[in-house]
């Protein structure tokens, strides 16, 4: 060997040890991520002058307006912002439901052994189970699904739903999480509101009760960014709703029995729409009654729905669908009798303008001052998922709709 070849040897051998010697840089971890929701809040609350907090987040941040998925009810869209999927997709197709494979029993938002039971849930993969998979420590302060083992994985950190808790003691719960030790402390945050849906329903969108739950909300959300603030906390805030609201009254109202004949059918769900299951030996009947023309309504078999709402595939989808116009209840005089007709309501035709849901996305991965166009929710999950840093599982969103609201 020359001693230019010596030279060079020696060389190489010393950059090999040198690189040997530099430890591999992990990649640096994502800013803490909080989706929150804030039940029934409609887009256009934004606009009511109520919201301090909501509004100077929105004007530091991106800002728009959502589309729910169909129907337009709170349990269907919960899961399809953290799955990314439609309702007919992930199978969660309505509050109240049945299903084929899970004979002799119904869903019911208000039975809990129904809610944290995982069969209803297992059609879909939502955030955190990908998160925690992917070794994130996840949290859920309330949050449709996250009280079931869903695919055998749950939050590291979960509460059943308590709608008696108040919304700060929510905050001061999501802010005792983030006390935990680093190691221990959740990367990807769910935290969840009732009080601006529940006034809509009994007051009516434009009711003062509405102002007073968008006032309380907004004081909870305040107390949330003073916390993260105390504790130097970068955080993306996604700050979402289910769906608006619609004034509704008995003056708009559909009753079923001047339809439908006694005993043809019968209903898990009514008011913004109505499912039908016919009596057996009286489908024919019960079909000549629904599908016919009505004012104000219209019914289609499963399979006939219409395509822009992208339901009537899944097995729990009923074997009649109703759904009024927007405004429009359908009820029966015996259940007015127990329960007069509220003054909102939400589950109508996703397409519809009171049925638009509030989006705000605020925090070092957002641009500030930014106005999205209107987009579908199916979008908030891919959106999610690139702020935490997990892979999507496969979905029905599109991370283009909502690339202008990026930094980066």
């Amino acid at each position: 060997m020359t001693r230019l070849s010596r030279l060079c040897a020696f060389l190489l051998l010393a950059a090999l040890s040198a690189c040997a010697s530099v430890p591999e840089r992990a990649a640096p971890a994502a800013p803490l991520t909080i989706l929150i929701s804030i039940d029934g809040f409609a887009a256009d609350y934004l606009d009511r002058g109520v919201t301090p907090h909501l509004s100077g987040l929105a004007a530091n941040g991106a800002r728009g307006a959502m589309r729910p998925s169909f129907p337009s009810k709170t349990f269907p869209n919960h899961y399809t912002l953290v799955t990314g999927l439609r309702p007919d997709r992930h199978g969660v197709v309505d509050n109240n439901m049945e299903d084929p494979q899970i004979p002799g029993v119904s869903f019911k938002l208000s039975d809990k052994a129904a809610v944290a039971d995982a069969r209803w849930w297992n059609d879909g993969t939502p955030i955190w189970v990908s998160a925690e998979r992917a070794g994130v420590k996840s949290a859920t302060m309330f949050w449709p699904g996250s009280e079931a083992a869903i695919q055998g994985v749950r939050p590291s950190y979960w509460r059943p739903f308590d709608q008696a808790l108040p919304a700060v003691a929510r905050v001061d719960q999501v802010l005792a999480w983030l006390d935990l030790p680093t190691a221990a402390r959740p990367a990807l945050i769910t935290l969840y509101f009732d009080e601006v849906d529940t006034a809509g329903h009994w007051g009516g969108p434009d009711s003062a009760q509405v102002g007073e739950a968008l006032a309380k909300t907004d004081a909870a959300l305040a107390r949330l960014s003073a916390g993260l603030a105390a504790r130097s906390l970068a955080a993306n805030l996604v700050i979402v709703a289910d769906h608006g609201m619609a004034p509704t009254g008995p003056q708009r109202a559909i009753y079923l029995e001047d339809i439908l004949p006694d005993g043809a059918a019968r209903t898990l769900a009514m008011g913004a729409f109505m499912n039908a299951y016919p009596t057996a030996g009286r489908e024919a009947e019960a079909e000549r009654a629904l599908l016919k023309p009505h004012p104000h309504m219209q019914c289609w078999r499963k399979g006939e729905i219409p395509q822009r709402f992208h339901y009537g595939a899944h097995r729990r989808v009923p074997p009649i669908f109703c759904l009024p116009d927007t405004g429009w209840e359908i009820t029966t005089r015996a259940w007015v009798a127990k329960r007069p007709i509220a003054a909102g309501n939400h589950g109508f035709d996703p397409f519809a303008p009171e049925m638009r849901a509030v989006f705000i996305g605020v925090g070092p991965s957002f641009r500030r001052g930014v106005a999205v166009p209107d987009f579908d929710n199916v979008d908030v999950y891919p959106l999610v998922s690139k702020l935490v840093g997990v892979r999507p599982e496969p979905n029905d969103g599109d991370l283009d709709e909502l690339a202008a609201a990026l930094a980066r």
